[in-house]
């Protein structure tokens, strides 16, 4: 498998290290390509990974869906893994359609307030441009995992298995965030992005 991973942020990093960590020989991924617009930073990631052949880097702007389709046509990529800020999803959510690959992002698309009455009703949710468009993945033959990051995409994933794999019956699963969400000198810290926290806080509940 060869991967084109855009944005190499905080998140980013972790992948790319854990990718190498468990797969040292590379049996089911070949190659990650780490792209950020910061190349300063993708290169930082790179050399950590202490493969800069395997994980070689671009400079890439996550707002350009023509620039991550002519990336992953260079490296003739199976997944474009989206490790960035929300904002950038549709973009890189339509570049893996239309250059035709496997897809995965860790938060799925931003909701639009309602345009009479936004503080009441909702409009846009979450996610809804890109469940809409499942057909038309499932059409062309690609995948496409959105939402995939701790919760709900892991927390998911982890009660599933443990569903299938350890337990009879399942009466009821809460999932617990363990993050302490401490940063010292900072009176406040996020888990991850702070205008995904602000935007998930100011959604109305569905309707």
């Amino acid at each position: 498998m060869k991967i084109l991973l855009v944005g190499t942020g905080g998140v980013g990093e972790v992948i790319a290290l854990i990718a190498e960590r468990r797969d040292p020989d590379a049996k089911w991924m070949k190659k990650m390509v780490l792209s950020d617009y910061n190349f300063g930073r993708a290169k930082e990631v790179a050399a950590k990974t202490g493969n800069e052949e395997r994980f070689p880097v671009e400079k890439v702007d996550a707002s350009n869906r023509e620039e991550i389709v002519a990336l992953a046509k260079k490296y003739d990529v199976d997944l474009i893994m989206n490790g960035c800020d929300p904002s950038f999803n549709v973009q890189i959510f339509e570049a893996a359609y239309e250059y035709g690959c496997n897809y995965m992002d860790m938060a799925m698309t931003l909701s639009e307030k309602h345009p009479e009455d936004p503080y009441n009703k909702c409009y846009i949710k979450l996610g809804d441009y890109q469940f809409k468009r499942a057909e038309k993945w499932k059409d062309k033959g690609i995948l496409a995992l959105v939402g995939m990051g701790v919760e709900p995409g892991m927390s998911d994933v982890f009660a599933r298995y443990a569903e299938k794999h350890f337990f009879d019956e399942i009466e009821e699963i809460g999932p617990r965030d363990g993050n302490n969400l401490i940063i010292e000198g900072y009176d406040i810290a996020f888990g991850f992005s702070i205008w995904t926290s602000i935007e998930e806080c100011l959604n109305p509940p569905g309707e």
